[in-house]
């Protein structure tokens, strides 16, 4: 039997209730993030490009915290990207601000739509605690 905890932060709580998921699941020392996008804490999508890309870092950096993780601790990470081509550059420099480079696998996927209209990105990853860290 696998050892799961499910991990809600206290930021997320109203959108783990009213979206019925869990941010993130911890199994057997794994942390399985759920994708995350750039809205605000009452559920508004961000309209400007570089900040929703700023948000949705954000988002998953507090889905990590609260499993024990950084950034640092991703080993796998898929982005869903709405007009990619057209994004991308602004998108890049966020995360190349933000999140440490060469670090990961990473695959970027072009996708016609996301959950709500305006999202740009969605950012998914799973993550392993450096020893100790939990």
């Amino acid at each position: 039997m696998s050892d799961r905890k499910v991990i809600v932060p206290k930021a997320m709580e109203a959108l783990a209730e009213k979206a019925g998921y869990a941010p993130a699941v911890m199994v057997n020392g794994i942390v399985y993030c759920a994708g995350q996008v750039g809205r605000t804490s009452d559920l508004a999508v961000i309209e400007d490009p570089e900040q929703q890309f700023m948000a949705a870092w954000e988002n998953l950096r507090i889905v990590l915290a609260e499993a024990g993780c950084t950034f640092d601790d991703v080993v796998d990470m898929t982005t869903y990207h709405v007009n990619m081509r057209e994004h991308m550059g602004v998108f890049r420099t966020v995360k190349d601000s933000l999140f440490p480079r060469k670090t990961c696998p990473w695959t970027c996927i072009g996708v016609s739509e996301l959950a709500r209209p305006g999202l740009l990105v969605e950012i998914k990853c799973t993550a392993v605690p450096r020893t100790g860290a939990v």
